[in-house]
């Protein structure tokens, strides 16, 4: 194991393009007793330019692609992060959302409803081990542009 775990981290293997579904973290949503005194509070107090959406972080991919993750608080009383009771719920930037989508359920992985396209991206959900709901994310970030 410690060899294995050498080697990752030596960049002596890499997962190969199929391997690699999580290219990112997408975005980081959590419950709030009021999302916009939230949003305005970390807006005055660290400078964040949030929106009613909360804020977008944009970066660089290694290829130098714009990307964007987005960090946003969501009402107490949100139907969003069902079936979990969670207080909070990941998002992940995936490849080829429709592939992992059918691999994760052939391995017993619970699917949470249908996939859904927009202009930025194709959505689906799922519940990890613990019950938490995963957002999973292949985005078209240029849309954001």
């Amino acid at each position: 194991m410690v060899n294995k775990i050498k080697a990752i981290y030596f960049e002596e293997e890499k997962p190969t393009a199929a391997e690699k579904h999580v290219t990112g973290i997408g975005g980081v949503f959590f419950k709030s007793k009021d999302p916009k005194i939230l949003r305005d509070w970390y807006k005055k107090h660290l400078g964040l330019a949030t929106d009613d959406y909360g804020w977008s972080f944009w970066w660089h991919d290694k290829e130098g692609n714009a990307a964007m993750t987005q960090w946003s608080p969501f009402a107490n009383d949100t139907k969003y992060f069902e079936p979990s009771e969670k207080q909070f719920m990941q998002n992940f930037r995936v490849n080829n959302l429709d592939t992992l989508l059918e691999k994760l359920k052939a391995a017993g992985v619970t699917v949470v409803g249908k996939p859904e396209s927009y202009d930025y991206g194709k959505f689906g959900w799922i519940l990890d081990c613990e019950g938490n709901k995963i957002e999973l994310w292949e985005p078209i970030d240029k849309a954001f542009l």
